[in-house]
């Protein structure tokens, strides 16, 4: 897959900018407050230069040891006043870049659940969760740590430069000699690093593909002996993302290099100024000592700030990454074409009127499909591998958009969020007490709701044998469920959702042969007085639905009750004869 050209946006600097101001307005007191205390803070530490500076005008003119003692408890004071005031506004800064942090994951991940299910597999499942992961974790870290300490920085360098102003311009004059070397090693930098981490963070998203496919299809690389093939894969995306961390180490190198080139004409041109000052008489050694101080004290701002370009730049990478689907305009629905028209929520019937759908240019996977789903009706797909099943539940479903015809489905349910949900076989369980998991189905379920669920699809039993009934934590570093106490956990949220149209596709599949029948009776129950489509994984769960349609090819073949179909001696009763001369077989 060519992950540049299928990858999802990245958000242009202006829409970065755009973004971030947005989620910045509604913060802007907090925002104010934290310059406030942190210009404070900085200008107390300001004070000890001066200070210091009198204290050697004091020695050199021969005062008593007695003056020195006022100066030195200022700068105790001053010491206490800045460390104070900069752990407030570093605190405050904080709280800042976290609320807006929170507030960027949220719309990140809203707009990323929005996104139609074709773009995301186009981009790669890597992809999006380098997004959520890596470039999360880099965008975290900058406001935790980078973000304050640039704010601190960069305000002690005006605040000093000021300073130096103040105490002779000619001090501020020869402190700049060292601006225009730090000017272009910031230009050179930015210039070069911007892309190279770009591209740093595509090789990532990269690598997190490759290993997700091969990792993901483990089973049939071995099957196919593709072991080589893949991991020369894995190996070769990984080589061009150490070429390119190289890249940026020699980058990182050569930045610091000129740094120091830059320091040296600084604090030499300072210390030439103060040396002349002091011989014309126009400043005293207190005050050449101060400027020169001052200037040394500009070393840490002026590095800090430069060399946080690194972890800045690494982290706009990763912000505009975030900010290009968090900025995704609403995907327009799809105007009808000719004959076509817009499908609405009108009645009790699910009616699909010639869907066609590909996945890729030329390869249709349907084909001008017509399906009406009577109120309450069980309807059951059978057909080989490929025929389209899956494509047209997930249409019907909502998940996926159908590239020609339409489909119409009834209103929602009074009190029901949805009027269609979804059951496929690779149900998550999150991460959470048993009852919270339920309760994403319907937020405001009761404990008695949430058993009535569990029992209806004969869950209640493990539910309440767990070690802390619904209380236990499942999921991720919880107690782990099987795959068919997963299943059923699903068809309970089913339950919950209590939707007009119930989609299960192969729902009981992930059972295997011990579990099936019990789990195809819990689907059943879960679908009772509801409509249903059920893209069948065993034929004994098609033969109990009221109507049968057997799909090849992305067409309908055959449609009729289990009796009509073997008395027809068509394609369902080919497939019926196969699977029982299989069971035969193996009973």
């Amino acid at each position: 897959m060519a992950l540049s050209e299928e990858a999802l946006p990245t958000a242009s600097p202006a829409r970065t900018r755009a973004l971030v101001w947005e989620l910045l307005r509604p913060r802007r007191g907090l925002a104010l407050a934290a310059f406030a205390v942190m210009v404070g803070a900085t200008a107390f530490g300001l004070l000890p230069q001066p200070l210091l500076g009198h204290i050697v005008d004091l020695v050199a003119e021969g005062r008593p040891a007695s003056e020195l003692t006022t100066p030195a408890v200022l700068l105790v004071l001053v010491a206490v006043l800045q460390g104070g005031a900069t752990a407030l506004g570093l605190t405050l800064i904080s709280r800042l870049g976290e609320t807006m942090l929170a507030a960027l994951r949220e719309r990140f991940v809203e707009r990323a659940l929005l996104l139609p299910q074709e773009r995301v597999e186009r981009a790669g499942s890597g992809d999006l969760t380098a997004r959520v992961t890596g470039d999360v974790s880099r965008v975290a870290e900058s406001v935790r740590n980078a973000m304050p300490e640039l704010a601190r920085s960069l305000l002690a360098i005006v605040l000093t430069l000021g300073a130096l102003a103040l105490l002779d311009w000619r001090f501020l004059v020869a402190a700049l000699l060292a601006v225009p070397v730090q000017a272009h090693t910031a230009r050179w930098y930015v210039r070069n690093a911007v892309p190279l981490y770009a591209r740093q963070r595509v090789a990532a998203a990269g690598i997190q593909q490759r290993l997700l496919d091969t990792i993901g299809g483990a089973e049939t690389v071995r099957a196919f002996r593709m072991e080589d093939e893949h991991t020369g894969r894995v190996a070769k995306a990984s080589r061009a993302a150490i070429e390119l961390t190289m890249r940026g180490v020699r980058l990182v190198v050569g930045f610091y290099s000129r740094l120091h080139i830059a320091e040296y004409i600084g604090l030499a041109a300072v210390l030439f100024a103060g040396f002349l000052l002091v011989r014309d008489g126009t400043a005293s050694i207190g005050t050449a000592t101060a400027a020169a101080l001052y200037f040394h004290s500009l070393f840490g701002p002026i590095n800090n700030a430069l060399v946080l370009l690194d972890d800045a730049q690494s982290a706009l990478a990763g912000l505009a990454r975030l900010a290009g689907v968090a900025t995704l305009p609403p995907e327009p629905e799809p105007e009808p074409e000719a004959g076509q028209e817009a499908a609405a929520g009108q009645g009790r019937e699910v009616t699909v009127a010639g869907a066609g759908h590909a996945y890729e240019a030329g390869r249709p996977v349907l084909r001008g499909v017509d399906l009406v789903l009577r109120p309450g009706e069980q309807v059951a797909l059978v057909g080989a591998s490929g025929a389209g099943k899956s494509t047209l539940a997930r249409i019907v479903a909502g998940v996926q958009r159908p590239s020609a015809g339409t489909v119409r489905l009834p209103a929602a349910r009074p009190g029901a969020a949805r009027a269609v949900v979804l059951v496929t076989q690779e149900s998550h369980v999150f991460a959470g007490p048993l009852a919270e998991d339920l309760r994403l189905a319907r937020p405001g379920a009761d404990e008695e709701e949430l058993r009535s669920a569990l029992d209806l699809v004969g869950a209640l039993e493990w539910a309440d044998a767990l070690p802390e009934g619904l209380d236990t934590v499942v999921g991720e570093a919880g107690h782990r469920l099987t795959a068919a106490q997963v299943q059923q956990l699903a068809l309970a949220r089913l339950v919950l959702a209590d939707p007009e149209v119930a989609v299960l596709d192969e729902a009981t599949a992930e059972a295997g042969s011990a579990g099936a029948r019990a789990l195809e009776r819990a689907a059943a129950r879960a679908a009772r007085g509801r409509t249903a489509l059920v893209v069948a994984h065993r034929l004994t769960q098609a033969a109990t639905a009221d109507r049968i349609v057997v799909m090849e090819d992305g067409q309908v073949m055959e449609s009729g009750t289990h009796e009509e179909l073997l008395a027809l001696g068509g394609r369902y009763a080919a497939l019926w004869e196969a699977w029982s001369d299989t069971r035969a077989t193996a009973g």
